[in-house]
Protein backbone atom coordinates (compact mmCIF):
# COMPACT_ATOMS: atom_id res chain seq x y z
CA UNK A 1 0.00 0.00 0.00
CA UNK A 2 2.86 2.52 1.24
CA UNK A 3 4.92 0.93 -1.66
CA UNK A 4 2.24 2.06 -4.34
CA UNK A 5 1.42 5.52 -2.57
CA UNK A 6 4.87 7.07 -3.30
CA UNK A 7 5.07 5.77 -7.07
CA UNK A 8 1.73 7.84 -7.80
CA UNK A 9 3.56 11.41 -8.28
CA UNK A 10 0.75 13.99 -8.05
CA UNK A 11 1.61 17.46 -9.75
CA UNK A 12 2.11 19.96 -7.46
CA UNK A 13 0.59 23.56 -7.58
CA UNK A 14 3.35 26.19 -8.27
CA UNK A 15 4.38 27.29 -4.56
CA UNK A 16 4.46 30.95 -5.85
CA UNK A 17 1.91 33.61 -4.53
CA UNK A 18 1.32 37.50 -5.43
CA UNK A 19 2.45 38.12 -2.14
CA UNK A 20 6.06 36.11 -2.18
CA UNK A 21 7.13 32.82 -1.55
CA UNK A 22 5.31 30.30 0.63
CA UNK A 23 7.15 29.15 3.76
CA UNK A 24 4.79 26.94 5.87
CA UNK A 25 1.44 26.31 6.92
CA UNK A 26 0.42 26.96 10.17
CA UNK A 27 -3.12 25.60 11.81
CA UNK A 28 -3.64 26.50 14.92
CA UNK A 29 -5.93 24.12 17.48
CA UNK A 30 -7.51 24.82 20.77
CA UNK A 31 -6.67 21.31 22.54
CA UNK A 32 -3.99 18.62 23.32
CA UNK A 33 -6.45 15.96 21.38
CA UNK A 34 -7.26 18.16 18.55
CA UNK A 35 -3.48 18.54 17.58
CA UNK A 36 -2.17 15.10 18.49
CA UNK A 37 -5.43 14.01 16.24
CA UNK A 38 -4.06 16.43 13.51
CA UNK A 39 -0.63 15.28 13.97
CA UNK A 40 -1.48 11.35 13.06
CA UNK A 41 -3.39 12.53 9.92
CA UNK A 42 -0.03 14.94 9.06
CA UNK A 43 1.99 11.81 9.49
CA UNK A 44 -0.30 9.51 7.54
CA UNK A 45 -0.01 11.70 4.66
CA UNK A 46 3.69 11.37 4.60
CA UNK A 47 5.39 14.90 5.05
CA UNK A 48 8.42 14.59 6.47
CA UNK A 49 9.27 18.55 7.27
CA UNK A 50 6.51 19.56 9.84
CA UNK A 51 6.64 20.63 13.18
CA UNK A 52 4.35 20.31 16.15
CA UNK A 53 4.63 23.21 19.11
CA UNK A 54 2.56 23.11 22.38
CA UNK A 55 2.56 25.30 25.41
CA UNK A 56 3.68 21.76 27.49
CA UNK A 57 4.75 18.53 26.70
CA UNK A 58 2.27 16.45 25.38
CA UNK A 59 2.23 12.21 26.44
CA UNK A 60 1.96 10.55 22.94
CA UNK A 61 2.93 12.91 20.62
CA UNK A 62 6.33 11.30 19.96
CA UNK A 63 4.23 8.66 18.58
CA UNK A 64 1.34 10.47 17.08
CA UNK A 65 4.04 12.39 15.04
CA UNK A 66 6.04 9.07 14.17
CA UNK A 67 9.52 10.01 15.74
CA UNK A 68 12.10 7.48 16.07
CA UNK A 69 13.77 6.69 19.50
CA UNK A 70 16.15 9.62 20.36
CA UNK A 71 19.77 9.14 19.52
CA UNK A 72 20.65 11.07 22.62
CA UNK A 73 21.56 7.99 24.71
CA UNK A 74 23.67 6.32 22.34
CA UNK A 75 25.75 9.93 22.25
CA UNK A 76 26.18 10.25 25.64
CA UNK A 77 26.91 5.94 26.03
CA UNK A 78 29.99 6.47 23.43
CA UNK A 79 30.59 9.85 25.53
CA UNK A 80 31.22 7.66 28.31
CA UNK A 81 33.12 5.03 27.48
CA UNK A 82 35.46 7.33 25.55
CA UNK A 83 36.18 9.32 28.80
CA UNK A 84 36.19 6.15 31.05
CA UNK A 85 38.63 4.94 28.30
CA UNK A 86 40.59 7.68 27.79
CA UNK A 87 41.37 8.30 31.60
CA UNK A 88 42.41 4.35 31.76
CA UNK A 89 44.40 4.84 29.12
CA UNK A 90 46.16 8.27 30.36
CA UNK A 91 46.85 6.95 34.17
CA UNK A 92 48.26 3.45 32.77
CA UNK A 93 50.40 4.58 30.62
CA UNK A 94 51.64 8.25 32.40
CA UNK A 95 51.89 6.08 36.26
CA UNK A 96 52.42 2.28 35.05
CA UNK A 97 54.75 2.80 32.02
CA UNK A 98 55.82 6.55 31.24
CA UNK A 99 56.81 7.93 34.75
CA UNK A 100 56.89 5.17 37.04
CA UNK A 101 56.58 6.18 40.87
CA UNK A 102 56.65 3.96 43.57
CA UNK A 103 55.14 5.55 46.60
CA UNK A 104 54.47 4.03 50.20
CA UNK A 105 55.38 0.51 48.13
CA UNK A 106 51.85 0.83 45.80
CA UNK A 107 52.25 -0.14 42.55
CA UNK A 108 52.20 2.62 39.91
CA UNK A 109 49.31 0.57 37.75
CA UNK A 110 46.44 -0.05 40.35
CA UNK A 111 42.44 0.06 39.51
CA UNK A 112 41.32 1.09 42.70
CA UNK A 113 43.63 4.02 42.16
CA UNK A 114 42.10 4.82 38.99
CA UNK A 115 38.45 4.48 39.83
CA UNK A 116 37.98 8.01 40.95
CA UNK A 117 39.19 10.12 37.46
CA UNK A 118 37.85 7.02 35.90
CA UNK A 119 34.75 8.02 37.01
CA UNK A 120 34.69 11.89 36.82
CA UNK A 121 35.88 11.57 33.40
CA UNK A 122 33.19 9.57 32.21
CA UNK A 123 30.24 11.60 33.89
CA UNK A 124 32.40 14.94 32.58
CA UNK A 125 32.02 13.73 28.98
CA UNK A 126 28.39 11.82 29.20
CA UNK A 127 27.38 15.45 30.16
CA UNK A 128 28.98 17.32 27.43
CA UNK A 129 27.59 14.34 24.47
CA UNK A 130 23.92 14.87 25.88
CA UNK A 131 23.67 19.05 26.30
CA UNK A 132 26.38 19.11 22.77
CA UNK A 133 24.19 16.16 21.07
CA UNK A 134 20.86 17.19 22.31
CA UNK A 135 21.74 20.78 20.67
CA UNK A 136 22.94 19.08 17.65
CA UNK A 137 19.62 16.99 16.82
CA UNK A 138 17.47 19.80 17.79
CA UNK A 139 19.43 21.94 15.27
CA UNK A 140 19.60 24.39 18.12
CA UNK A 141 20.33 27.51 18.60
CA UNK A 142 17.76 28.51 16.33
CA UNK A 143 17.40 32.37 16.20
CA UNK A 144 14.96 32.68 13.38
CA UNK A 145 12.24 30.63 11.71
CA UNK A 146 9.14 31.09 10.15
CA UNK A 147 6.68 30.64 12.40
CA UNK A 148 8.03 33.89 14.02
CA UNK A 149 6.41 36.06 11.35
CA UNK A 150 2.48 34.75 12.96
CA UNK A 151 1.08 37.29 15.46
CA UNK A 152 -1.32 34.09 16.35
CA UNK A 153 2.02 32.01 17.43
CA UNK A 154 2.85 33.73 20.64
CA UNK A 155 -0.38 32.28 22.36
CA UNK A 156 2.18 28.67 21.70
CA UNK A 157 3.88 29.51 24.79
CA UNK A 158 0.29 29.72 27.09
CA UNK A 159 -2.68 28.15 25.68
CA UNK A 160 -2.80 27.60 21.98
CA UNK A 161 -1.35 24.38 20.15
CA UNK A 162 0.08 24.35 16.24
CA UNK A 163 1.19 22.08 13.10
CA UNK A 164 3.77 23.73 11.17
CA UNK A 165 4.24 22.29 7.47
CA UNK A 166 6.98 23.48 5.87
CA UNK A 167 7.05 24.52 1.77
CA UNK A 168 10.06 22.91 1.52
CA UNK A 169 9.05 19.49 2.18
CA UNK A 170 8.33 17.43 -1.23
CA UNK A 171 4.90 16.24 -0.19
CA UNK A 172 3.83 20.48 0.17
CA UNK A 173 1.28 21.37 -2.04
CA UNK A 174 -0.40 24.84 -1.83
CA UNK A 175 -4.38 23.30 -2.64
CA UNK A 176 -3.58 19.52 -1.06
CA UNK A 177 -1.53 20.20 2.32
CA UNK A 178 -4.49 23.22 2.83
CA UNK A 179 -7.21 20.37 2.42
CA UNK A 180 -5.51 18.15 4.90
CA UNK A 181 -5.22 20.59 7.51
CA UNK A 182 -8.58 21.37 6.88
CA UNK A 183 -9.58 18.19 7.80
CA UNK A 184 -8.24 18.48 11.03
CA UNK A 185 -10.27 21.04 11.94
CA UNK A 186 -8.19 23.51 13.42
CA UNK A 187 -9.64 26.82 14.47
CA UNK A 188 -7.11 28.90 12.41
CA UNK A 189 -4.90 28.27 9.31
CA UNK A 190 -2.73 30.54 8.82
CA UNK A 191 0.21 30.56 5.16
CA UNK A 192 3.12 31.78 6.13
CA UNK A 193 4.79 33.43 3.08
CA UNK A 194 8.36 35.70 2.65
CA UNK A 195 7.93 39.15 2.23
CA UNK A 196 8.53 40.17 -1.44
CA UNK A 197 11.24 43.18 -1.15
CA UNK A 198 10.03 45.93 -2.99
Amino acid sequence: MAASKKKTKKSHTPATDADGRPLLYLAEYDTPADVMHAAEKVRDAGYSRWDVHTPFPVHGMDRAMGMPDSKVGWIVLAMGLTGCTTAFLLMWWTNGIDYELVIGGKPGFSIPSMIPVMFELTILLSAFGAVFGMFGLNQLPRHWHPVFFSDRFDRCSDDKFFISIEAADPEFDLADTRSLLEDTHPTNIELIQEEVAQ
